[in-house]
């Protein structure tokens, strides 16, 4: 056993950055076809429950019991990709026309955010967050005028889950995959399936896989 020590070289560590987005589409009940997010420019997490409520017995507090906790999030992006349209409600009803208002699809989502140090910089590592059983709900777009200050238009889309069974635990919408951790060989093998390969298209798998090739 040793004293506590403080800001140790190597161990200041900070997160920072959004990229290599990928959106996987529902199909046959699996997350396939994933295709790239471009324009991403933020991915916020926004869990909500998981609030006590207090049993009061004997004048005096008894126990705290907590309400389940939903993960939801927030995604900002200049722009989305095609197969997004199915899950804002659009249907092409002709070459470029699209009806709104219809049944918005479930997705998948893989996002990576950098982790960095006080001796690596940004190249220390980073992250991976996959979310399940997605659902964008409708937001506001607000179209300006042209003028000699432009600026895109940042969308943004609210995102409820539904989760998926994880053996041995709670079902859950969201894992995060940290690569400081995790095997070099085994890491790209996962990367592999979230991004595909000359020979195989790129897929989200479920908790219960992940957990089996990262053993």
């Amino acid at each position: 056993m040793s004293r506590i020590v403080w800001n140790e070289t190597g161990k200041k560590l900070y997160e920072a950055g959004v990229r290599m987005g990928v959106m996987y589409p529902m199909q046959d009940n699996a997350y396939s076809g994933g295709v790239a997010w471009n324009g991403l420019t933020a991915f916020n997490k926004n869990p909500s429950g998981a609030e006590p409520t207090a049993l009061w017995a004997d004048d005096s507090k008894y126990i705290n019991l907590m309400s389940a906790e939903e993960f939801g999030a927030t995604i900002e992006a200049y722009t989305y990709p095609e197969e997004f349209n199915a899950c804002l409600g659009n249907k092409e009803i002709a070459p470029g026309v699209y009806a709104g208002q219809q049944d918005r699809a479930i997705f998948g989502l893989c996002v990576r955010t950098t982790i960095g140090n006080d001796v690596d910089g940004t190249e220390h590592g980073y992250k991976l967050h996959l979310v399940y059983g997605c659902q964008a709900s409708p937001s506001e777009t607000s179209y300006g005028t042209i003028n000699d200050s432009p600026e895109a238009m940042n969308m943004s889309w609210e995102i409820a889950t539904t989760p998926v069974n994880v053996t041995g635990m709670k079902p859950t919408a969201y894992l995060e995959i940290d690569s400081t951790k995790v095997d070099t060989a085994k890491l790209k093998a996962l990367e592999d399936a979230l991004y595909g390969t000359a020979e195989a298209e790129a897929y989200l798998p479920l908790p219960d896989e992940i957990a089996q090739m990262l053993k």
